[in-house]
């Protein structure tokens, strides 16, 4: 057998392994059980799976059910400390409080309050995401699209509540049908970064016809053509920055292009509820001179 068909084997095998653990995350996720799921011995499948995914198994999974524990305390109020402890398989919360701070630098209680993001994006840095992102991107030439916006102004956390807002408008005008318009977001700036106040947030739908005067204060512009490089984010949007950061921190560099003054972009593949936003499907557009 020659090396790429092994090779691909072995990314099937191991992706099997991924979804598993991220659809079991309060479920049995030993080392047994997981190297059942692959198909390797124990010993093989311990082995292979630190080299695939840059991380020892146990650490993973532990990982991951920080990362869920960390977005449900900051964006469900009802989600208490015990339940994130429970839910991310640690005895006590005070065992799961000591994970906390050492991956994230803060009690579970202060990110609940202020979530620091960066720091997560930072956490998740694993290397078999940054490969994964590398090996999807391509550059294609984006054609101009007209689109009806609103702006959400302040923290990131309520980008949701100016969506509504924003259905209610495409709902009422008809201007923008979610069947058959495409859905985008652009990001004025980092949400890690970025003061909370000072976070712009565009959403749009797009059009093809003027925007008629209304009181959503959604408005038309238009998202320029040219040359982008583009990667698909499977996954809710709150962890998209785990597409992002490796185009800009690993592709970039060794691409020899450089970016063009134009925020990045998302094109919405998916619809909520229809689709559970675990599966959503969102393209990044990051554009290029």
């Amino acid at each position: 057998m020659s090396d790429m068909p092994t090779h691909l084997a072995y990314t099937t095998r191991f992706n099997a392994v991924l979804a598993y653990i991220d659809a079991n995350l309060e479920g049995d996720l030993s080392v047994s059980t997981l190297s059942q799921v692959a198909n390797f011995s124990v010993f093989h499948f311990h082995r292979q799976f630190s080299a695939f995914v840059g991380v020892p198994v146990s650490r993973y999974v532990q990982l991951m059910r920080l990362r869920r524990a960390a977005h449900r305390l900051a964006t469900q109020p009802e989600h208490s400390i015990l339940d994130a402890a429970s839910g991310a398989g640690f005895e006590s919360p005070e065992a799961f409080s000591r994970a906390f701070r050492r991956d994230f630098g803060m009690a579970p209680s202060a990110f609940r309050k202020q979530p620091n993001w960066q720091i997560w994006n930072a956490v998740f840095a694993i290397p078999h995401f940054s490969r994964s992102v590398i090996m999807h991107t391509k550059i294609v030439e984006f054609p101009a699209v007209r689109v009806a916006a609103l702006e959400h102004c302040g923290p990131p956390g309520m980008v949701q509540q100016s969506v509504s807002k924003f259905i209610e408008w495409r709902m009422q005008s008809g201007q923008s049908p979610v069947a058959s318009s495409r859905s985008f977001g652009i990001p004025y700036g980092n949400p890690d970064t970025t003061p909370p106040e000072d976070f712009r947030f565009d959403i749009c739908g797009e059009i093809h016809e003027p925007v008629a005067p209304n009181t959503f204060g959604v408005r038309e512009i238009v998202i320029p053509g040219g040359r982008c490089v583009v990667v698909r984010h499977t996954g809710s949007p709150d962890h998209i920055g785990e597409s992002i950061y490796p185009v800009y921190r690993d592709w970039l560099p060794d691409s020899g292009e450089e970016l063009r003054d134009h925020p990045l972009f998302f094109h919405y593949l998916s619809v909520f509820p229809q689709t559970p936003q675990d599966q959503w499907q969102t393209d990044v557009y990051v554009p290029l001179k």
